[in-house]
C-alpha cells in the first residue's frame, strides 16, 4: 500500500525529484498529507516500524505530525541501515539498493514507497536472522542501541547507548594521494571538489582520499577555487528552508557571481567515477562504482 502525497504548493525540489522520480505533474491531483493521515495510521498504531535512514524519516513525520497539529501515533521504530552496520560490518555500501543486490533480495523500483518499504522489512528480517539473536531486545543490547518511539506528545529517535569518544576530523593536509593510482583520464583529475551530506558509497573521509588518489585536490570547504561540490543526502534537521546546506547556498552564489563551479548529486559522481573506471583494464579486479 503506498499513497502519492501532495506537498504545499505542489512543489519539489529538483534533486529531489531527481532521485525519486515524482513530479508536481503526479501528485497536483493527490490529497494533502492531512488528508491522506487517517488512512495511514492504522497501519502504524502499536505496531513495530521499520525504515531505512529513520535519521531522515522519522523526524521528517514528526515535522510533518507537528505542522499539521496531529497528535502522534504510538510505535516503536527501528533503522535497517543502522542495523545493516551492525550485523554486515564489512559491507563497502549500505544504501537500500545495495544491500538488496549483496543479500540477493527483491528489490523492484528505487525510491519509491512501495517497493522501498517492502525492501526495508525483507532486509530487516533477515538481519535478524542473521545476527544470531532471538528477539528484538536481545537486538538492542547485542549491538548497544535503542530504539525510536512515538507516543503521546512524546517522540524518541533510534540511539546508540554506547560510549565512545569523539573521532577527530582528518585535517586538509592528510589526505596525501598515491600516485600510483593517478589516473589523467578520470573526470575529477585535477579538480578542486568538496562534499556536502552523507555519502551512501562511502564515509566523507573515504570518498575525499578518493579524490585525492586520482589525482584530484579535496576540499574540505566551498572557496573561490572548488570546481566541483558533491551533493549527498542532506540531514532534514540541519538544512535550511530551502532544503540547502551552507555549501549548496554558498556554491550556488559562487556559481551565481560567475564561478565556473559545477553542483552535482552523488549518483552522477558514481556515474562519472564508474566511467573513468571502466576505461581501465578489465583485469584490474572489481570496481567499488561499476
Amino acid at each position: 500500500m503506498s499513497w502519492l502525497v501532495r506537498p504545499e504548493g505542489n512543489m519539489y525540489c529538483p534533486m529531489n525529484m531527481e532521485i525519486h522520480g515524482i513530479t508536481p505533474s503526479m501528485t497536483k491531483n493527490s490529497p494533502s498529507f492531512k488528508e491522506v493521515w487517517p488512512e495511514i495510521v492504522p497501519y502504524l498504531e502499536n505496531q513495530i516500524v521499520v525504515a531505512h535512514n529513520t535519521a531522515f524519516d522519522m523526524y521528517a513525520l514528526r515535522d510533518a505530525l507537528d505542522d499539521n497539529d496531529i497528535p502522534y501515533p504510538h510505535f516503536t521504530h527501528y533503522c535497517s541501515c543502522r542495523a545493516a552496520k551492525y550485523v554486515y560490518p564489512d559491507e563497502y555500501s549500505y544504501s537500500l539498493e545495495n544491500l538488496c543486490i549483496s543479500l540477493d533480495i527483491d528489490y523492484y523500483t528505487h525510491h519509491r514507497a512501495e517497493s522501498d518499504s517492502e525492501a526495508a522489512a525483507k532486509l530487516f528480517i533477515q538481519e535478524m536472522e542473521d545476527s544470531g539473536l532471538s528477539s528484538l531486545s536481545e537486538f538492542e543490547e547485542e549491538f548497544e542501541f535503542k530504539c525510536g518511539e512515538f507516543s503521546d506528545n512524546y517522540f524518541r529517535p533510534q540511539k546508540s547507548t554506547k560510549e565512545h569518544k569523539r573521532k577527530e576530523k582528518k585535517k586538509l593536509s592528510e589526505y596525501i594521494g598515491d600516485p600510483a593510482k593517478f589516473d589523467e583520464d578520470n573526470y575529477f583529475y585535477g579538480q578542486n571538489v568538496c562534499f556536502t551530506g552523507k555519502c551512501s558509497y562511502g564515509t566523507r573521509e573515504e570518498m575525499l582520499q578518493m579524490i585525492a588518489d586520482i589525482g584530484g585536490y579535496p576540499n574540505l570547504s566551498v572557496t573561490k577555487s572548488t570546481d566541483v561540490l558533491v551533493v549527498g543526502q542532506q540531514d532534514y534537521r540541519r538544512v535550511g528552508e530551502d532544503g540547502m546546506s551552507s555549501k549548496q547556498e554558498k556554491a550556488m552564489k559562487l556559481k551565481d557571481a560567475g564561478q565556473d563551479i559545477e553542483i552535482m548529486s552523488e549518483t552522477e559522481f558514481r556515474l562519472l567515477m564508474s566511467k573513468s573506471n571502466k576505461r581501465k583494464s578489465s583485469n584490474v579486479g572489481p570496481i567499488l562504482f561499476a
